[in-house]
């Protein structure tokens, strides 16, 4: 799936965090990351908790263990399938793809930012992400 491509960097120039990834794996600058352990990220799926976008390129096998990945802006994500309307909850969908939150995603804190614009299935859409703060 396409990468996020950002639109706007807000607060700190997009407040990125570094996490600890793998050195085997290959990470486009865009790509939504999923947290998957103590301060660790990795590729995106659906139902899982978002650490951030990347906001740089990973070569696999580089020597790499760390990076950085905004978690404030605006960016263009790729909707995973349904749709949606403005000012609606989203979370991770898939690989470097967003969906309407469910009420329990939301409750457990899951939520990775709001739609900026309503979408059609499978389009992409400028969303506001704000990762660790409530919306």
């Amino acid at each position: 799936m396409t990468a996020a491509v950002i639109v706007e960097l807000l607060g700190n120039g997009g407040d990125p965090i570094i996490y600890t990834v793998a050195d085997g794996t290959g990470i486009v600058k865009g790509d939504l990351l999923q947290l998957t352990d103590n301060r660790t990220a990795a590729a995106s799926a659906d139902g899982k908790v978002c650490a951030g976008i990347a906001a740089m390129e990973k070569v696999a096998n580089d020597g790499a263990t760390t990076m950085s990945c905004y978690t404030n802006g605006i960016f263009d994500i790729v909707d995973a399938g349904a749709g949606g309307t403005v000012g609606v909850n989203v979370v991770l969908g898939g690989i470097n793809e967003v969906r309407d939150a469910a009420a329990t995603e939301a409750e457990k804190g899951w939520i990775m930012g709001k739609r900026f614009a309503t979408a059609g299935a499978a389009a992409t859409e400028e969303v506001r992400v704000l990762i660790g703060k409530h919306h």
